[in-house]
């Protein structure tokens, strides 16, 4: 039932035709779009109010057709025909240049009796192309409104508000497809529902002719034949005599061989960003930290309280607090690139090569997707068809470098790696790059070795449109960052907040040196309970380089990656007896009762290795069991990444050392 009487409709459509930025226009609600298939893996809701009419829209997963094949196409098909009572209407979106594969769902929803809006989308890209679609002729074939659009122009948008308001949701009044006269008398009635219900059962074994993949390609085959007929009448074509932008880069951009080396320097130009163009916001945030931190010590009374804020809250969240900068530039390049349609074509490029490997070109979605959050990238698996190339994505996909490891490497990076260049390319940028790519080979050479524990025969076969170039959406991409930035800094925040306020505690405070007393306060921090728990870890860590207080940040860290940073830095600012300085350099300069470096180039190495390879997310954990629904599965990715993380770990340490 419907909350208030409030009206409830749908976005509904095939993969890549503009539906969340239509959803983003009309509720404004900053929902991440994307010029490739697969962005929306479950459905999202928003909400708008135009003429005192409150009106929720949820934004279903993309589909091709009713017949789900993959699990985002499964949560469509079900709330569409199971939820009919509960909506208004379905706003359906018809991408222009793709007009004739969008028809067969149309008809599909249309010939269920659901009331529908059509909604032509980019009609100006057919335009260019020498497309022109009659719009009032289609309407009048398909029996239904249709409203042109530009959703990333933000055109039409009001035509649709009042067409919602109006009611104008059209119902057919006859069936675009027929039931074929042999399989009539089988079925319990003669409606397509009834068709719908026999081809969308999980088996009917005792009639071949009945069996549901017959039974949808024969529907699909009578369905375009129909939709060729309504074409025919409604679209031209003029002579197309000069080669558009999108086939002259895709000589490029998809080449088997030049396409691949323009991808790896979009990379390194993102990571040469990351460092040099973020320094300068990081040096001031680091600034702010610092006077934040001696403002309150000065004016604070001496005592707990101001250690805990200066010493303590202060530099643990700024110590997390200065790389939002770096991940908001990684953010919004990787946004762009969604945007403007070149992440299709690493889709494209990467299929030949992930293959061999048990996977497939929307794998890299998620791998992709990862190096923002593993959490929405395994999500993002829903789209995968095949069960095994699901799960090799979901298993795999931990290995990428995600945003929340950044900060890890930066700091580790800036701590053991030279500002020098070569070839105008700087060191810290290329090392980097390398980091990345050594996730991603990582998680091809785990998807190699898995493959053959997962019985699925079955072959499966990439088909995608690729998308027209379209220009970026600047200003709305950098909003999408800043929340996500501002996400972040909260997410992270509230760990950091609370780890702080822990090792404060725990490093204030030590064992009682005379026997009446309960606890000895205002310790050294070698004689703090946080270092005697540390000590007792440092045997198990300590043929990998690391001391107590790395040991510490470890543990902080299966919170979240980042929290490591934070615990570093509170860690640090505690510790009275380490160099003086701003953070990085009381670690850059901090040494061992031996001599020796703590953040030796192979202590250094070690880290980096430690985090790229382990699993250290207790979110990432918790999604992938409720995705795989196997606790064996689950299990079994946690303890070989954390295994292989130790043990790379110490023998590169054992090495270098």
């Amino acid at each position: 039932m419907r909350e208030n009487n409030q009206k409830q409709i749908l976005l509904v459509g095939n993969p890549n035709v503009g539906k969340s930025t239509l959803f983003n226009a009309l509720s404004n609600k900053k929902q991440k779009t994307g010029n490739y298939a697969g962005v929306t893996v479950s459905s999202h809701s928003g909400r708008y109010t135009y003429k005192n009419e409150e009106v929720e829209i949820i934004d279903l997963p993309g589909s091709y057709s009713i017949y789900p094949s993959s699990e985002d196409e499964a949560i469509f098909s079900q709330f569409l025909i199971d939820n009919q009572e509960r909506y208004s209407g379905v706003i359906y979106i018809l991408e222009a240049l793709s007009i004739k594969r969008g028809l067969l769902l149309f008809q599909q929803i249309q010939d269920l009796g659901i009331p529908m809006i059509l909604v032509l989308n980019q009609i100006d890209q057919a335009e260019r192309r020498g497309i022109h679609i009659d719009a009032e002729k289609l309407s009048e074939k398909l029996n239904i409104k249709i409203i042109k659009t530009n959703a990333k122009e933000q055109l039409g948008i009001e035509a649709i508000k009042e067409a919602v308001l109006n009611d104008d949701f059209a119902l057919t009044d006859h069936s675009a497809f027929r039931i074929p006269s042999e399989h009539q008398g089988k079925l319990s009635g003669n409606t397509y529902q009834d068709w719908l219900k026999i081809t969308l059962a999980k088996s009917t074994e005792h009639d071949k002719n009945l069996s549901p993949k017959r039974l949808q390609v024969q529907e699909t085959v009578r369905r375009y034949q129909n939709i060729d007929g309504i074409l025919s009448e409604v679209i031209t074509k003029k002579a197309q005599f000069k080669e558009l932008l999108t086939e002259k880069l895709d000589k490029i951009l998809v080449h088997p061989v030049l396409g691949y080396f323009f991808f790896l320097l979009v990379l390194l130009i993102i990571f040469q960003s990351v460092f040099f163009i973020a320094e300068y916001p990081m040096n001031w945030i680091d600034s702010l930290f610092a006077w934040l931190s001696e403002t309150s010590s000065a004016y604070l009374p001496e005592g707990p309280v101001n250690s805990l804020v200066s010493k303590g809250i202060i530099p643990g969240l700024g110590g997390i607090i200065i790389f939002a900068p770096q991940i908001g530039i990684l953010l919004y390049f990787l946004y762009l690139l969604e945007d403007s349609g070149y992440m299709a074509r690493v889709v494209f490029l990467m299929d030949r090569i992930l293959r061999p490997f048990g996977l497939n070109g929307k794998s890299i979605v998620p791998l992709v997707s990862g190096t923002a959050c593993a959490i929405p990238a395994v999500i993002s698996t829903r789209n995968i068809e095949n069960l095994k190339e699901r799960l090799l994505t979901i298993l795999v996909t931990p290995f990428m470098t995600c945003s929340a490891r950044l900060p890890v490497y930066s700091i580790i990076i800036g701590l053991i790696i030279s500002d020098k260049t070569v070839f105008g390319i700087h060191y810290k940028a290329l090392v980097l790059l390398g980091m990345y790519l050594l996730g991603f080979f990582v998680a091809l050479f785990s998807a190699f070795v898995l493959k053959n524990f997962i019985k699925e025969d079955k072959k499966t076969y990439l088909v995608m449109d690729l998308p027209t170039y379209k220009k970026p959406l600047f200003g709305y991409d950098f909003q999408l960052v800043l929340g996500k930035v501002w996400e972040f800094i909260t997410g992270a925040g509230k760990i950091i907040f609370v780890v702080s306020i822990i090792i404060w505690f725990l490093s204030y405070f030590g064992p009682k040196e005379k026997p009446e007393q309960w606890v000895a306060a205002d310790v050294s921090l070698d004689h703090s309970y946080l270092a005697r728990m540390g000590k007792i870890l440092e045997p198990a860590i300590e043929p990998l380089g690391y001391d107590w207080k790395m040991g510490v940040g470890i543990l902080t860290s299966f919170v979240a990656r980042e929290v490591f940073v934070g615990t570093m830095s509170t860690l640090y600012s505690l510790d009275d007896d380490a160099p003086e300085g701003k953070i990085i350099d009381k670690m850059r300069h901090d040494v061992k009762p031996s001599g020796e470096k703590v953040f030796s180039f192979a202590t250094g190495i070690s880290i980096l290795l430690f985090y790229a390879f382990a699993m250290q997310c207790v979110s990432t954990i918790a999604v992938v069991y409720k995705e795989t629904k196997s606790l064996k599965w689950t299990a079994l990715q946690v303890i070989i990444m954390t295994g292989l993380a130790y043990f790379v770990s110490m023998i590169v340490y054992q090495i270098l050392k």
